[in-house]
């Protein structure tokens, strides 16, 4: 079985952090924040899986509140979808973050009304206040890199492609390799902008177990912090982002395939993140371009995600050879966001089914992962949402384009399995 899109140094990380998944309110956030600051350990106080949309209050917490349970230690709260995140006044001065700073690629401080900083963060700012925090050091990546693997394997996954590869991952798997301890065949896939130092030691490490299969873009935001691309207005869009925040242009997406194409040669794959309508047309438009220009197979494209698609471009992925390469448990956590920002479209979130009728062929030109750790990689979570649309506790009425539900074989199919494995 297939894992399509995983994160395995952040998944590995991600199990000695403080989880806020089961947080149910902004109260219950802030509980979980002073447990974690009253521990004896120092230093930074890292937290994930916030998802706010979900809690009672569905806001996030004000700087003066998460200053107020963390006793000083600087402290990242970041959503569980990491596109968005909260600090405290230690950690925003620590990442050297002041208010209405903007903040490559696409962030965002946010301020209030008397342009003081609320502590929330967008994007590039967020993933900068993240990435203030100390980089764990050889062997405890390694560990972490093991313990992903680990679990991964355990739920039945054979084979993992990691997407966002640090320039480190692939000479610490090699590493693993030799020792024997390799739970998962791993494909990489590096940032657009270091995939030539990635390659470029790549005989080091690489084998038939750990290969560089491309690199990686973002093309667009997220949903729950609506900077996702739409080719409509949101409901009740972030200030001055009607229609969410495009990263990259038609002309950017080319210019990625370029890359990864004189780096890699024919082969090479590009992994465009895209959310959004807006931005999943975006990267069939810079294929498009690039095709008429070197011809369809110099250059594999994948999309991940593609969370809304609009119909008039279902049909662009099979004839331009793009694999669709989607999460549908994102839409069991996605869905007071889909509810209140994008009630207009909901119709075209996870067309499924369609891509299939289109002509994209389950376990191979449309796929299935998670995205782990920003939602857990347990498959049953994507086999539910794509056969009932919907959470297990939710009636009927409550799926979301009930009509794109596919059969529970083919689901499983997208993992590369023709049924559910065996224990």
């Amino acid at each position: 079985m297939r894992e399509a899109h995983a994160h395995i140094a952040s998944h590995g990380r991600s199990m000695e952090m403080l989880d806020l998944s089961g947080c149910r309110s902004l109260d219950e956030c802030l509980q979980t924040l002073a447990r974690g600051a009253s521990d004896t350990q120092r230093g930074w106080l890292l937290a994930h899986g916030a998802r706010v949309e979900a809690w009672a209050e569905a806001r996030w917490p004000a700087i003066e509140e998460i200053d107020g349970v963390t006793r000083g230690r600087p402290c990242v709260v970041m959503s569980f979808d990491h596109h968005s995140a909260c600090a405290n006044s230690v950690a925003m001065q620590a990442a050297g973050i002041r208010a209405g700073d903007r903040i490559e690629p696409g962030g965002v401080v946010c301020v209030d009304a008397r342009g003081a900083a609320t502590g929330f963060l967008l994007e590039g700012a967020a993933s900068k206040a993240w990435n203030a925090a100390p980089e764990p050091d050889e062997s405890t990546r390694r560990r972490h890199v093991e313990s992903s693997l680990r679990a991964l394997s355990a739920l039945g996954f054979a084979c993992v492609d990691d997407m966002l590869s640090q320039t480190w991952l692939g000479p610490a798997l090699g590493e693993i390799e030799r020792r024997n301890t390799l739970a998962c065949d791993v494909g990489l896939y590096a940032p657009v902008v270091s995939l030539g130092e990635v390659a470029g030691r790549r005989a080091e490490w690489e084998s038939s177990r750990v290969r560089l299969r491309g690199g990686k873009i973002f093309v667009d935001g997220t949903l729950n912090s609506r900077t996702a691309a739409m080719l409509t207005e949101y409901r009740d869009p972030a200030p001055g982002l009607p229609c969410g925040q495009a990263l990259m242009s038609v002309g950017d997406v080319v210019e990625a395939i370029r890359r990864v194409h004189a780096v890699m040669g024919d082969g090479g794959e590009l992994a465009a993140h895209a959310i959004g309508d807006a931005a999943v047309r975006a990267v069939l438009d810079g294929v498009e371009a690039w095709q008429k220009e070197n011809g369809r197979e110099s250059v594999k494209v994948r999309i991940e995600h593609a969370e809304v698609v609009d119909a008039a471009d279902v049909g662009r992925f099979a004839a331009l050879g793009v694999t669709a390469s989607l999460q549908p448990c994102h839409l069991l956590a996605d869905v007071e966001a889909l509810t209140r920002y994008l009630p207009h479209r909901l119709d075209r979130v996870l067309p499924i089914r369609d891509l299939l009728a289109s002509g994209l062929l389950p376990g191979r030109s449309l796929v299935f992962g998670s995205d782990v750790p920003i939602v857990r990689a347990e498959p049953e979570d994507s086999i539910l949402a794509a056969t009932t649309r919907k959470r297990a506790e939710m009636g009927g009425s409550s799926a979301i384009a009930p009509e794109q539900g596919i059969d529970e074989r083919t689901a499983w199919a997208c993992f590369g399995c023709e049924a559910r494995p065996r224990d």
